[in-house]
């Protein structure tokens, strides 16, 4: 899995002491010319022609179509002006222009259908044999590019009749010099689809007419990537994870051993973006787990040995699909004299029931049995048709043979041929140590499983010893705590040394450097070398108010609560403790020492107000054998008809120690019986040092699941909010991971305000199909949360405005937001509102998208405008320079960067019938909407009540986040086993997560903190 850490939550609980030293001496002048070029000042053109568009915007004669409400022709409502408040300053953005010459014409070809269907590596062998090989294409050799997947760019248009022709590719692996006999010829169909004018594209982008448009961009934005990407793809020391992340193979590449047999490698991530007046690359940063390379004997031993068969399993799983080279076959080179490699993937351990329809299938001990516990039938003598007994250790570069067999090698010889089906001649059973011993006087140790690198129908067996791991594999398998701490350790730094490491190797791995990449210059294109600047504003902070309006003194997104109570404190009346103990594992604390430290947390919570009424019975101890223990259950099952909340104590250093145990913890106590639980981990909570914090921070959630409202942000800040007539929705939508599960759903989670104090968000959990980004059931969701508004926040009214705030859309479904979502909140809003209201076009919507996933960073240009980890101060804003003028959107870094490098949210208006009308009702000119929707989301990020800090997202986008996370831990074995068995956790279904819901008891509430 290649892990982005930047939002990790659990970031603030690691201590990174690596990086202190770096962050504090970053944050003079002197170090920040230092560590980057002179700077140079925004581009004065892209400025002017931003500001020329605004003003031929304003223009009475130029029609805002853009804001029609048909839904029938929903667009994106165009900016209404670049914002203006706050202190002006020059940041860096991690982009670079890429430029390239206007007359260049670009043509796309659609390479997608091949027959017989081939993926994977082996679809991209065969596009490669096509453009490197192919007499149809010998004279545009230099002049294509190609994603290796579904599309050929070229920039000569391909000579073919009717505009598509089909290309017969006969296979060889990848160094080989010839096809081997009965090679499979596959077909491919090159299929003209579009010709793309990089003239038209800068016209669209330079224009000082905002009425010019270009259909095309999106798909030439995709042909522009593909060209960049193509570099990669094709250069032998680099991997690539996805489309867009590179990784350098090279010895010199940063990497750390984050254990159990991964590697984290540092690489980068590149993107072309269009810009107003430019085009431009985002060069990120990135980092990935990869296998370790070398001996599969080494990376078993790294992955750990358990012979149980639970560790067979787990290791079965981590070795799936990895690809090994053998070494145990004479070396073989082509005419170059290149060595090529024998390669096959680990498709599975060795099983009991491998080969069952062979007529003399294998004989295996148990599952995960070492060579001398794994026999194959060996045939005597091989058929005329060639060999058809198991023979493991053969030529596993080969495909087991048709149905007729192989034939003879030139010289008369049989080929070597992978294990086969074993046929019903004469013969025996030999072991796989012995038949290694024997032939090719290797000596096996048995303490290692044999490996199948066919299929279960028809295995083909490999002793690990003759076995290498290929290097740039990346890892999709869940990282433990211990991985996960040490990837964080290793992605956490400073934003100059990224920034340092993006000039110095991002751009020449990404392919952005003419030294590197000569496609550059063959296609008449070249990149800057060094990181653009842009205006940025840094926005005042707002102010935090807590009971009886008293403030807390804010800085750097910062504050703590000494002398002050919950704005609106709750009642704690039934409650109690339990601690967790691992079986065979001593206890850090002793009960008694429990008691005291839940007894003094007790007095915490009545120092914030909280009415703490005596424990409905004493704390105790569970001693569980496994992370699913039933005696858990039990305990659930006394407490629930007593408790509104347990308080229960965790076992290990920090959650990512327990997170089987805290999802089990977390579907007993939302789905099963009712029960309010609140996690701690007691290393922490009784572990003396930073009690006061800790115990603060974890009243926090009592209170919120008490009904309570722990803060107030000032209401001159939140603009027409204040005013009670606005309900504020949050809506995200998880996916299953890879190593999912295929039975794991989609979850959508949609949160909403009651009323204008935000300080309570019930939120709502529904399961969709699979991947699927549009939330299905948007209409039930909004009429539940707008019959809360009128219960839970005492209101005799509907709200008159509903600003959405929408997570976990990604860049190209903007439109598919409202062209599938709209239509439903407008529905859910018609079925509810009241005919004179909805005759007044009430409620009026805005819906906004929250970017976290995106890859833009922002650096300080002077020492002044650093906060003390060397990043840009909380309330940073960039609208400009990186956008386009034609969308309303605004990055905001709201929060305090506690370790490594800010990132900040990326924020799309897609729809607005709120902040332009509140414009005009206050008689207010552009940019006054872009401000005030930048003030409004930046204090919802001061409103986020589990913590004394500014978040990342605003409020409702961060509860909607964590919502879903939730529902994940409803479903841990789909989502994180990665197993088609049953459930290993108790509560959870078996048939993909259809059969929980939320308990009864907590509907409504904050369940989810």
């Amino acid at each position: 899995m290649a892990v982005d850490i930047a939002e990790a939550v659990i970031v603030a609980d690691i201590v990174v002491e690596v990086i202190e030293a770096a962050a504090v001496a970053i944050v003079v002048d002197e170090e920040v010319d230092a560590h980057l070029p002179s700077l140079t000042p925004p581009d004065a053109k892209v400025k002017a022609v931003e500001d020329a568009r605004q003003k031929a915007r304003s223009s009475p004669n130029f029609a805002l179509g853009a804001l029609s409400l048909d839904e029938s022709k929903a667009m994106m409502p165009p900016r209404p002006g670049y914002g203006s408040e706050g202190t002006a300053i020059t940041v860096y953005a991690n982009y670079v222009q890429l430029v390239p010459k206007p007359d260049l014409t670009l043509y796309s070809y659609d390479i997608s259908d091949i027959k017989p269907e081939v993926a994977g590596k082996k679809s991209a062998q065969v596009i490669r044999l096509m453009i490197t090989e192919a007499a149809e294409l010998a004279d545009y050799r230099n002049d294509m590019v190609t994603d290796f997947r579904s599309t050929l760019i070229s920039r000569k248009k391909i000579n073919m009749e009717g505009n598509e022709m089909i290309i017969l590719v006969t296979y060889r692996n990848e160094g080989e010099d010839d096809p081997k006999e009965r090679a499979t010829q596959y077909k491919v169909t090159v299929k003209y689809t579009k010709t793309l004018s990089v003239g038209d594209l800068l016209q669209y982008l330079t224009s000082t007419n905002p009425a010019v448009l270009y259909d095309n961009k999106l798909d030439m934005i995709q042909a522009l990537n593909i060209f960049l990407k193509h570099y990669a793809k094709s250069t032998n020391n680099l991997a690539t994870i996805g489309a867009s992340k590179t990784f350098s193979m090279s010895g010199n590449a940063d990497s750390l051993d984050l254990g159990r047999g991964l590697i984290a490698l540092r690489g980068f991530f590149t993107s072309v973006r269009a810009a107003t007046n430019r085009v431009l690359v985002n060069v990120n940063v990135s980092h990935g787990a990869f296998y370790q390379e070398g001996q599969l004997t080494r990376l078993m031993e790294s992955f750990g040995m358990r012979y149980d068969e639970r560790g067979m399993r787990a290791l079965e799983k981590f070795l799936k699909r990895v690809r090994v080279r053998t070494t145990h076959l004479k070396e073989k080179k082509n005419r170059r004299g290149e060595v090529v490699h024998r390669v096959k993937p680990i498709m599975a351990l060795a099983k009991k029931y491998d080969g069952r329809q062979l007529a003399h299938p294998p004989k295996v001990a148990q599952f995960g049995s070492g060579p001398k516990d794994v026999q194959f039938w060996l045939e005597n003598k091989p058929t005329s048709a060639g060999p058809s007994s198991s023979v493991p250790g053969a030529d596993p570069s080969q495909a087991a043979p048709k149905k007729k067999g192989k034939g003879k090698g030139a010289k008369g010889k049989p080929e070597a041929a992978g294990p086969q089906p074993a046929g019903s001649g004469e013969g025996r059973y030999v072991s796989v140590h012995d038949h290694f011993k024997n032939t090719y006087n290797i000596i096996t140790d048995d303490s290692y499983p044999v490996i199948n690198v066919g299929s279960d129908q028809n295995p083909s067996y490999l002793p690990a010893e003759v076995c290498i791991v290929l290097p740039g594999q990346s890892a999709m398998a869940k990282l433990s705590g211990d991985q996960t701490r040490n990837m964080i350790r290793f992605a956490v730094r400073g934003p100059w040394l990224n920034a340092e490491s993006i000039v110095n190797d991002g751009l020449r791995t990404g392919g952005l450097s003419s030294q590197t990449n000569p496609l550059l210059a063959q296609f008449g294109m070249s990149a800057g070398q060094s990181l653009i600047t842009v205006p940025a504003r840094v926005l005042a902070e707002p102010k935090v108010f807590y009971k009886n309006n008293k403030p807390v003194n804010v800085a750097f997104g910062s504050w703590n609560m000494d002398k002050v109570q919950f704005n609106k404190p709750g009642n704690l009346k039934t409650w109690s403790w339990v601690a967790i103990r691992e079986d065979g594992r001593r206890p850090n604390n002793s009960l008694q020492d429990l008691a005291a430290t839940v007894g003094r947390f007790s007095q915490a919570l009545a120092k914030n107000g909280v009415a703490v009424q005596q424990q409905a019975f004493r704390g105790k101890e569970v001693v569980m054998k496994s992370s699913s223990d039933p005696v858990l259950d039990d305990v659930f099952k006394a407490a629930s008809a007593k408790l509104d909340l347990l308080l229960v104590i965790l076992p290990g250093r920090d959650k990512t120690d327990n997170t089987e145990l805290y999802s089990y913890v977390k579907t007993l106590g939302d789905t099963k019986y009712g029960i309010h639980t609140i996690c701690v981990v007691g290393a922490k909570f009784a572990g003396g040092r930073g009690e006061d914090q800790y115990f603060a921070n974890v009243a926090l959630k009592f209170n919120l699941k008490l009904g309570g409202n722990n803060q107030m942000v000032d209401p001159s800040r939140l603009s027409f909010i204040s005013e009670d007539k606005t309900m504020i929705v949050g809506i995200d939508v998880t996916h299953p991971s890879p190593g999912s599960s295929d039975r794991a759903p989609s979850v959508a989670g949609m949160v909403s305000s009651i009323d204008k104090h935000l300080g309570q968000w019930p939120g709502i959990l529904s399961i969709q199909k699979a991947r699927q980004e549009m939330v299905a059931d948007l209409e039930s969701m909004l009429k539940t949360h707008l019959n809360n508004w009128r219960t839970l926040g005492k209101h005799a009214y509907l709200p008159e405005n509903i600003l959405v705030y929408r997570d976990g859309v990604s860049e190209g479904q903007y439109q598919t937001v409202l062209e599938q979502e709209l239509p439903l909140l407008r529905k859910a809003c018609q079925a509810t509102y009241p005919a004179d209201m909805t005759k007044k076009g009430l409620p009026r919507l805005s819906v906004i998208i929250v970017g976290k996933r995106h890859h833009t960073r922002f650096y300080p240009t002077q020492g002044k405008d650093m906060d003390r980890s060397g990043n840009c101060k909380p309330g940073t804003v960039v609208d400009r320079g990186v956008t386009e003028e034609g969308f309303w959107d605004f990055y905001l870094q709201s929060h305090a960067v506690l370790q490594g490098t800010g990132r900040p949210a990326h924020y799309v208006v897609v729809l607005d019938e709120i902040l332009r009308d509140h414009a005009k009702k206050m008689k207010k000119a552009d940019p006054f909407a872009a401000n005030e929707l930048e003030k409004i989301t930046q204090a919802l990020c001061y409103s986020y009540s589990r913590a004394t800090k500014a978040v990342s997202i605003c409020t409702p986008a961060y509860h909607a986040d964590i919502l879903c996370e939730r529902a994940r831990r409803y479903m841990a074995d789909v989502f994180e086993g990665g197993s088609d068995g049953a459930s290993t956790v108790a509560g959870s279904t078996t048939g993909g997560g259809e059969g929980w819901t939320v308990h009864d008891n907590l509907k409504n509430t904050m369940f989810y903190v």
